[in-house]
Protein backbone atom coordinates (compact mmCIF):
# COMPACT_ATOMS: atom_id res chain seq x y z
CA UNK A 1 0.00 0.00 0.00
CA UNK A 2 2.81 2.57 1.04
CA UNK A 3 4.24 1.85 -2.64
CA UNK A 4 0.71 2.37 -4.07
CA UNK A 5 0.40 5.81 -2.03
CA UNK A 6 3.98 7.01 -3.06
CA UNK A 7 3.33 6.66 -6.79
CA UNK A 8 -0.08 8.28 -6.25
CA UNK A 9 1.59 10.93 -4.56
CA UNK A 10 4.27 11.12 -6.88
CA UNK A 11 1.62 11.66 -10.43
CA UNK A 12 0.16 14.39 -8.39
CA UNK A 13 3.48 15.91 -8.05
CA UNK A 14 4.43 15.54 -11.81
CA UNK A 15 1.54 17.87 -12.36
CA UNK A 16 2.59 20.43 -9.85
CA UNK A 17 5.94 20.09 -10.96
CA UNK A 18 5.02 20.70 -14.72
CA UNK A 19 2.63 23.87 -13.42
CA UNK A 20 5.89 25.33 -11.95
CA UNK A 21 8.40 24.73 -14.79
CA UNK A 22 6.00 25.82 -17.44
CA UNK A 23 6.28 29.29 -15.73
CA UNK A 24 10.13 28.86 -14.72
CA UNK A 25 12.63 31.30 -16.30
CA UNK A 26 15.87 29.48 -15.24
CA UNK A 27 15.23 27.07 -17.74
CA UNK A 28 16.09 29.58 -20.46
CA UNK A 29 19.74 29.99 -18.80
CA UNK A 30 20.26 26.41 -19.84
CA UNK A 31 17.75 25.02 -22.04
CA UNK A 32 18.86 21.61 -22.58
CA UNK A 33 19.13 20.80 -18.87
CA UNK A 34 15.35 22.17 -18.96
CA UNK A 35 14.46 20.03 -21.86
CA UNK A 36 15.84 16.94 -20.05
CA UNK A 37 14.17 17.35 -17.15
CA UNK A 38 10.86 18.04 -19.12
CA UNK A 39 11.32 14.57 -20.47
CA UNK A 40 12.08 13.02 -16.99
CA UNK A 41 8.89 14.60 -15.56
CA UNK A 42 6.94 13.61 -18.34
CA UNK A 43 8.41 9.93 -18.16
CA UNK A 44 7.68 10.66 -14.28
CA UNK A 45 4.10 11.62 -14.66
CA UNK A 46 3.35 8.47 -17.19
CA UNK A 47 5.00 5.73 -15.06
CA UNK A 48 3.72 6.79 -11.79
CA UNK A 49 0.35 7.52 -12.84
CA UNK A 50 -0.30 4.12 -14.79
CA UNK A 51 1.78 1.86 -11.88
CA UNK A 52 0.02 3.46 -8.94
CA UNK A 53 -3.39 2.72 -10.85
CA UNK A 54 -1.41 -1.07 -11.26
CA UNK A 55 -0.57 -0.68 -7.36
CA UNK A 56 -4.28 0.09 -6.25
CA UNK A 57 -5.47 -3.34 -8.63
CA UNK A 58 -2.74 -5.77 -7.19
CA UNK A 59 -3.28 -5.17 -3.67
CA UNK A 60 -5.26 -7.88 -3.02
CA UNK A 61 -1.48 -9.74 -3.72
CA UNK A 62 0.42 -7.99 -1.31
CA UNK A 63 3.68 -8.02 -3.57
CA UNK A 64 3.72 -4.20 -5.27
CA UNK A 65 3.56 -4.24 -9.06
CA UNK A 66 5.44 -6.49 -10.19
CA UNK A 67 5.46 -8.78 -7.77
CA UNK A 68 2.07 -8.76 -7.76
CA UNK A 69 1.60 -9.63 -11.71
CA UNK A 70 2.42 -13.35 -11.91
CA UNK A 71 -0.33 -13.53 -9.03
CA UNK A 72 -3.00 -11.69 -11.32
CA UNK A 73 -2.02 -13.95 -14.24
CA UNK A 74 -1.89 -17.44 -11.71
CA UNK A 75 -5.81 -17.12 -10.45
CA UNK A 76 -6.67 -15.21 -13.45
CA UNK A 77 -7.73 -11.70 -11.64
CA UNK A 78 -10.27 -14.04 -8.74
CA UNK A 79 -9.27 -11.52 -5.58
CA UNK A 80 -10.04 -8.32 -7.55
CA UNK A 81 -13.08 -6.31 -6.43
CA UNK A 82 -14.87 -3.85 -7.85
CA UNK A 83 -12.37 -1.05 -7.22
CA UNK A 84 -9.48 -3.38 -8.03
CA UNK A 85 -11.10 -4.23 -11.74
CA UNK A 86 -11.68 -0.80 -12.15
CA UNK A 87 -8.45 0.42 -11.21
CA UNK A 88 -6.98 -2.32 -13.84
CA UNK A 89 -8.62 -1.24 -16.58
CA UNK A 90 -8.00 2.42 -15.98
CA UNK A 91 -4.45 1.76 -15.91
CA UNK A 92 -4.67 -0.66 -18.93
CA UNK A 93 -6.62 2.49 -20.67
CA UNK A 94 -4.74 4.68 -20.33
CA UNK A 95 -1.60 3.01 -21.34
CA UNK A 96 -3.46 2.12 -24.86
CA UNK A 97 -4.31 5.49 -24.97
CA UNK A 98 -1.12 7.23 -24.74
CA UNK A 99 1.25 4.58 -27.03
CA UNK A 100 -1.82 4.42 -29.56
CA UNK A 101 -1.84 8.64 -29.62
CA UNK A 102 1.64 8.37 -29.89
CA UNK A 103 1.84 6.34 -32.91
CA UNK A 104 -0.72 8.27 -34.17
CA UNK A 105 1.54 11.45 -33.68
CA UNK A 106 4.23 9.83 -35.28
CA UNK A 107 2.35 8.51 -38.52
CA UNK A 108 0.78 11.90 -39.13
CA UNK A 109 4.01 13.41 -38.54
CA UNK A 110 5.78 11.25 -41.08
CA UNK A 111 2.91 11.92 -43.53
CA UNK A 112 2.86 15.02 -43.24
CA UNK A 113 6.74 15.43 -44.11
CA UNK A 114 6.59 12.97 -47.28
CA UNK A 115 3.84 15.06 -48.64
CA UNK A 116 5.78 18.61 -47.95
CA UNK A 117 9.17 16.55 -49.27
CA UNK A 118 6.96 15.59 -52.50
CA UNK A 119 6.27 19.10 -52.97
CA UNK A 120 9.52 20.60 -52.18
CA UNK A 121 10.58 18.04 -55.23
CA UNK A 122 8.33 20.61 -57.56
CA UNK A 123 8.88 23.34 -56.35
CA UNK A 124 12.16 24.34 -54.76
CA UNK A 125 16.00 24.96 -56.18
CA UNK A 126 19.50 24.85 -55.31
CA UNK A 127 21.42 28.02 -54.97
CA UNK A 128 25.23 28.46 -54.96
CA UNK A 129 24.65 31.09 -52.56
CA UNK A 130 23.50 28.19 -49.88
CA UNK A 131 25.07 24.89 -50.39
CA UNK A 132 22.67 22.02 -49.82
CA UNK A 133 19.77 24.00 -48.98
CA UNK A 134 16.65 24.22 -50.61
CA UNK A 135 14.96 27.40 -51.87
CA UNK A 136 11.32 28.14 -52.89
CA UNK A 137 10.97 31.01 -54.98
CA UNK A 138 8.92 33.03 -52.54
CA UNK A 139 8.80 36.82 -51.43
CA UNK A 140 7.55 35.86 -47.78
CA UNK A 141 9.87 35.40 -45.41
CA UNK A 142 10.64 31.70 -44.12
CA UNK A 143 13.16 29.19 -42.69
CA UNK A 144 12.60 25.95 -41.85
CA UNK A 145 14.00 21.73 -41.65
CA UNK A 146 12.28 18.88 -42.32
CA UNK A 147 13.79 15.99 -40.71
CA UNK A 148 13.93 12.56 -41.42
CA UNK A 149 15.68 9.02 -40.67
CA UNK A 150 17.87 8.76 -43.60
CA UNK A 151 18.22 12.34 -44.88
CA UNK A 152 16.86 15.84 -43.47
CA UNK A 153 15.83 19.07 -45.53
CA UNK A 154 16.89 22.91 -44.77
CA UNK A 155 14.91 25.22 -46.39
CA UNK A 156 14.43 28.92 -47.14
CA UNK A 157 12.51 31.39 -48.96
CA UNK A 158 13.76 33.54 -51.65
CA UNK A 159 12.45 36.22 -49.35
CA UNK A 160 14.53 35.40 -47.02
CA UNK A 161 17.70 35.55 -49.18
CA UNK A 162 16.74 39.13 -49.89
CA UNK A 163 15.96 39.96 -46.06
CA UNK A 164 19.02 38.47 -44.36
CA UNK A 165 22.61 39.67 -45.09
CA UNK A 166 25.59 36.96 -45.33
CA UNK A 167 25.73 36.36 -41.34
CA UNK A 168 22.36 36.26 -40.09
CA UNK A 169 22.15 33.65 -42.95
CA UNK A 170 24.18 31.32 -42.05
CA UNK A 171 23.00 31.94 -38.18
CA UNK A 172 19.66 31.22 -39.61
CA UNK A 173 21.20 27.42 -41.54
CA UNK A 174 23.26 26.84 -38.56
CA UNK A 175 19.70 27.31 -36.01
CA UNK A 176 18.05 24.83 -38.64
CA UNK A 177 20.95 22.54 -38.81
CA UNK A 178 20.83 22.16 -35.26
CA UNK A 179 17.45 21.50 -34.99
CA UNK A 180 18.24 18.53 -37.60
CA UNK A 181 20.90 17.09 -35.67
CA UNK A 182 19.47 17.09 -32.27
CA UNK A 183 16.26 15.68 -34.13
CA UNK A 184 14.40 18.12 -31.52
CA UNK A 185 11.35 16.72 -33.90
CA UNK A 186 11.43 13.47 -31.52
CA UNK A 187 11.57 15.62 -28.21
CA UNK A 188 8.53 17.27 -28.76
CA UNK A 189 6.48 13.97 -30.43
CA UNK A 190 5.58 12.80 -26.60
CA UNK A 191 3.90 16.48 -25.79
CA UNK A 192 2.43 17.04 -29.23
CA UNK A 193 0.58 13.46 -28.95
CA UNK A 194 -0.09 14.55 -24.58
CA UNK A 195 -1.80 17.54 -26.19
CA UNK A 196 -3.79 15.36 -28.27
CA UNK A 197 -4.63 13.13 -25.59
CA UNK A 198 -5.54 15.66 -22.94
CA UNK A 199 -6.96 18.85 -25.58
CA UNK A 200 -8.75 20.36 -22.38
CA UNK A 201 -6.27 20.98 -20.21
CA UNK A 202 -4.95 24.65 -20.58
CA UNK A 203 -1.61 23.02 -18.26
CA UNK A 204 -0.57 20.37 -21.17
CA UNK A 205 -0.52 22.84 -23.74
CA UNK A 206 1.43 25.66 -21.76
CA UNK A 207 3.89 22.63 -21.46
CA UNK A 208 4.25 21.96 -24.76
CA UNK A 209 4.47 25.89 -25.44
CA UNK A 210 7.88 25.49 -22.70
CA UNK A 211 9.34 22.85 -24.72
CA UNK A 212 8.78 24.34 -28.41
CA UNK A 213 10.68 27.48 -26.57
CA UNK A 214 13.39 25.80 -25.01
CA UNK A 215 14.26 23.32 -28.17
CA UNK A 216 14.49 27.44 -30.07
CA UNK A 217 16.80 28.23 -27.33
CA UNK A 218 18.43 25.09 -27.39
CA UNK A 219 18.81 25.89 -31.04
CA UNK A 220 20.15 29.43 -30.59
CA UNK A 221 22.79 28.39 -28.29
CA UNK A 222 24.30 25.85 -31.13
CA UNK A 223 24.08 28.93 -34.23
CA UNK A 224 25.69 31.07 -32.07
CA UNK A 225 28.59 28.69 -31.53
CA UNK A 226 31.73 30.56 -33.26
CA UNK A 227 29.89 33.58 -34.51
CA UNK A 228 28.50 36.56 -33.62
CA UNK A 229 25.98 36.16 -31.36
CA UNK A 230 24.47 39.54 -32.62
CA UNK A 231 23.73 37.72 -36.47
CA UNK A 232 21.15 35.63 -34.83
CA UNK A 233 19.45 38.09 -32.76
CA UNK A 234 19.24 40.51 -35.77
CA UNK A 235 17.75 37.92 -37.91
CA UNK A 236 15.15 36.87 -35.08
CA UNK A 237 13.63 40.29 -35.37
CA UNK A 238 14.01 40.74 -38.60
CA UNK A 239 11.71 37.54 -39.22
CA UNK A 240 9.61 38.87 -36.82
CA UNK A 241 9.03 41.86 -38.54
CA UNK A 242 8.23 40.45 -41.53
CA UNK A 243 5.24 38.57 -39.76
CA UNK A 244 6.41 34.96 -41.19
CA UNK A 245 3.65 32.03 -41.91
CA UNK A 246 4.02 29.44 -39.53
CA UNK A 247 6.22 26.44 -40.23
CA UNK A 248 4.76 23.76 -42.36
CA UNK A 249 3.40 20.72 -40.44
CA UNK A 250 5.95 18.52 -39.55
CA UNK A 251 8.69 20.72 -39.88
CA UNK A 252 10.60 23.05 -37.13
CA UNK A 253 11.37 27.30 -38.17
CA UNK A 254 13.59 29.68 -36.79
CA UNK A 255 10.64 31.38 -36.25
CA UNK A 256 7.97 28.98 -35.65
CA UNK A 257 4.67 31.03 -34.29
CA UNK A 258 3.39 34.18 -32.24
CA UNK A 259 3.64 31.64 -29.23
CA UNK A 260 7.61 31.79 -29.10
CA UNK A 261 8.53 35.17 -27.14
CA UNK A 262 11.18 36.25 -29.79
CA UNK A 263 12.43 38.90 -27.85
CA UNK A 264 13.31 36.42 -25.06
CA UNK A 265 15.68 34.83 -27.23
CA UNK A 266 16.91 37.88 -28.30
CA UNK A 267 17.66 39.13 -24.88
CA UNK A 268 19.45 35.93 -23.96
CA UNK A 269 21.61 35.75 -27.34
CA UNK A 270 23.05 39.13 -26.40
CA UNK A 271 22.81 39.50 -23.05
CA UNK A 272 23.96 35.69 -21.67
CA UNK A 273 23.62 34.47 -18.32
CA UNK A 274 24.74 31.54 -18.14
CA UNK A 275 23.04 29.20 -15.16
CA UNK A 276 25.36 28.83 -11.90
CA UNK A 277 27.49 25.74 -11.93
CA UNK A 278 25.87 24.59 -8.66
CA UNK A 279 22.29 24.94 -9.79
CA UNK A 280 23.31 23.83 -13.26
CA UNK A 281 24.55 20.61 -11.57
CA UNK A 282 21.34 20.19 -9.39
CA UNK A 283 19.13 19.94 -12.11
CA UNK A 284 21.45 17.52 -14.12
CA UNK A 285 21.64 15.44 -10.97
CA UNK A 286 17.65 15.76 -10.34
CA UNK A 287 16.83 14.18 -14.42
CA UNK A 288 17.58 10.50 -13.24
CA UNK A 289 16.24 10.86 -9.87
CA UNK A 290 12.49 12.02 -11.17
CA UNK A 291 12.68 9.61 -13.83
CA UNK A 292 14.04 6.78 -12.11
CA UNK A 293 11.93 6.85 -9.04
CA UNK A 294 8.86 5.86 -10.27
CA UNK A 295 10.30 2.94 -11.73
CA UNK A 296 12.14 1.71 -8.48
CA UNK A 297 8.84 1.82 -6.83
CA UNK A 298 7.27 -0.39 -9.41
CA UNK A 299 10.26 -3.19 -9.11
CA UNK A 300 10.41 -2.85 -4.87
CA UNK A 301 7.59 -5.06 -3.77
CA UNK A 302 5.20 -2.96 -1.06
Amino acid sequence: MTGTALLALISLGTVGGAHLLSRARWTWRTPRTGIALWQALGLCWGVATIGALLGLALLPYGSGVLGGLPGLYDDQAARLGAVEVAALLSAVSLTGVLLVMLMYALVQVVRDRRRHRALLALVSRRDSAVPGTLVVDHPGAAAYCVPGVRSSKVVVSAGTLALLDRGELAAVLAHERAHVRERHDLVLLPFTSLRQVFPQFRLVARCLDAVELLIEMAADDRARTGRPPRDLATALLRFAAARPAAAPSGTLGVAAHGKIPVMARVNRLLEPEPLPRPARVAATVAVPIIAGLPLLLLVLPH
